[in-house]
């Protein structure tokens, strides 16, 4: 149970990179991109070709490219030692992202909406198709599967997920902490100014397409370094990976589920995302564990639909009573639902006591209820 809970923080943690470059361009910015498995497939295979070792052709291995950058660097003193090669492949994840990101946001930036959303889907799918298809590059359809673990000759094998789940905890909260800085910057206000009204932020003197390339960039490099986190953490990626259900889908979900425009919205919309799909694994086991009146009808509907099919599907139900019942996430709910339990008790209300009158003192009953009149 142990061994589980770790392998799910550390995909808590890298899919709340992805969300935090996602919220950066939809939430802050309002920059509609469905093209975020472009930019984890691409950081996932800058940081794999610059870290695999060479191609043996004895077991079916075409790509002509490998950094073996692990291999390399281990001769150096304390980089060697320390395997800081992985900070450089995560740079290279970076970089590919970013210029990519630079490159295709400087011609689609302009489009507005529904017609930035089908550019980037396009080049999405546009990226995937070039790593299935050129295997002189990526090895095609068999894909990578020789990347180097992190700490490989400090760490037991036994307790690698418990030192990656520590890399990307801090990897993470130094991306959050760079956003946060940014989006409570003159910059970061100007990104809120454009979302909520465009013509007004250009009129006062805003260039917006400047801020709007800025930050398509800077998520794109954020949703990159997601990529090599996610390829160092499985050390075997292939372009079925990075497909729009599992590349898009689930981080948009998590981004809607946690709260867009929200700080903390990836960390939550990522937690509860990921523990639905990961904790429906756990949905036979339960099936069993119920009354066979109850449980064998259930475990008939789950075979005939099959257990990805109830993953979307339950995802899709979660996002649905989202929008219906908490349009801007579950983080602005947790937030007041943290203040109700953190205020104090209100005083209680002083009563004042009811007691008899002295003895020989008249009532109020006691008075006339007519008007008294005065003669003149």
């Amino acid at each position: 149970m142990a061994e589980f809970l770790t392998s799910f923080a550390v995909l808590v943690g890298v899919y709340a990179v992805f969300a935090l470059g996602l919220n950066v361009q939809w939430g802050y910015t309002g920059l509609f991109n469905i093209g975020v498995a472009g930019f984890f497939a691409l950081g996932a295979y800058a940081a794999a070709l610059l870290t695999i070792r060479p191609p043996l052709s004895a077991q079916g291995e075409d790509y002509l490219f490998s950094g073996d950058l692990a291999r390399r660097m281990e001769s150096i003193p304390v980089i060697g030692a320390l395997d800081l090669w992985f900070l450089i492949a995560l740079a290279a994840a970076a970089a590919a992202g970013g210029a990519v990101a630079l490159a295709v946001g400087a011609i689609t930036i302009r489009l507005r909406d529904d017609y930035l959303a089908i550019a980037t889907l396009g080049i999405a799918e546009s990226v995937r198709l070039v790593f299935l298809n050129e295997r002189w590059l990526t090895n095609g359809s068999r894909g990578v599967y020789t990347i180097p673990p992190v700490f490989e000759g400090l760490v037991e094998p036994h307790n690698y997920d418990r030192v990656y789940l520590g890399i990307v905890i801090v990897i993470f909260a130094a991306l959050f902490c760079l956003v946060r800085v940014l989006l409570r910057s003159p910059w970061g206000r100007a990104l809120q100014a454009i979302r909520e009204d465009e013509a007004t932020a250009e009129a006062s003197g805003k260039h917006v397409f400047r801020f709007k390339l800025q930050a398509f960039t800077l998520g794109a490099v954020i949703m990159s370094i997601g990529g090599a986190l996610f390829a160092f953490n499985i050390r075997a990626i292939s372009p079925q990976t990075f497909t729009p259900l599992l590349g898009t889908f689930i981080i948009w979900a998590m981004l809607i589920t946690g709260g867009s425009g929200r700080l903390y919205g990836p960390i939550v919309g990522a937690l509860v995302v990921w523990g639905i799909w990961s904790g429906s694994q756990f949905l036979p086991n339960i099936l069993d564990a119920l009354p066979a009146f109850i449980g064998d009808p259930l475990a008939g509907v789950l075979d005939a639909l099959g257990l990805p099919n109830v993953r979307f599907f339950a995802i899709g139900v979660l996002m649905t009573l989202v929008l219906l019942y908490a349009p801007d996430g579950v983080t602005p709910w947790l937030s007041r639902l943290r203040e109700r339990w953190a205020r104090p008790p209100p005083p209680p209300t002083p009563t004042l006591a009811l007691t008899s009158p002295p003895p020989g003192a008249r009532s109020a009953s006691s008075f006339p209820s007519h008007p008294i009149v005065i003669p003149a």
